[in-house]
C-alpha cells in the first residue's frame, strides 16, 4: 500500500510547472488531445499578467491578486492555475488555485482575488502549475 501511494505521488509532482510567472515569448499552434491543448511553452504565454496588488490604506492591509488571460488559441478554453507567494527567505507564505472559464478565441479576460498575505514587500510570486483546456 505505501509503494503504491509513493508511486502515485511522484507521478502527480511530475506534472508540475516549477517557473515564475514570466511568459515564454513563443506561441506554437496548439494541438488537440484528448479535450485538452497540449502546448507546454505555448499556454502559458497566455497568462500575460499575474501579480499582487496592494490596496492597503490607514492601516488596513488589503492585498489582491490580479491576473490578466488572453486566449491566444483557435478555441473557447477554460484556465486552471495553481501559485504560491515566497518571501524573501524561501518561506511560503501563501498559495491557492485560480480558474478563469470559457474564453473566447482571441478574448481577454481580467480576474483579481483577495488573499490574506500582510504585505507585499520581498515576496516572489510563483506559478506552480499552468492549465489550459477547450471549454466546452
Amino acid at each position: 500500500m505505501v509503494v503504491i501511494l509513493i508511486v502515485v505521488l511522484v507521478i502527480a509532482s511530475g506534472d508540475k510547472d516549477e517557473s515564475t510567472t514570466a511568459a515564454p515569448s513563443t506561441s506554437p499552434t496548439a494541438k488537440r488531445h484528448q479535450g485538452r491543448t497540449a502546448e507546454p511553452e505555448g499556454e502559458r504565454a497566455d497568462l500575460v499578467s499575474f501579480k499582487l496588488d496592494d490596496r492597503s490604506q490607514a492601516g488596513i492591509t488589503d492585498i489582491w491578486l490580479v491576473w490578466t488571460i488572453k486566449n491566444s488559441s483557435s478555441a473557447k478554453s477554460d484556465y486552471s492555475w495553481d501559485w504560491e507567494a515566497v518571501d524573501a527567505d524561501g518561506t511560503r507564505v501563501g498559495d491557492g488555485s485560480e480558474f478563469e472559464t470559457n474564453v473566447q478565441p482571441g478574448q481577454t479576460a481580467r480576474g483579481e482575488f483577495f488573499t490574506t498575505l500582510k504585505s507585499v514587500k520581498g515576496i516572489k510570486l510563483n506559478v506552480t502549475s499552468f492549465d489550459r483546456t477547450a471549454s466546452y
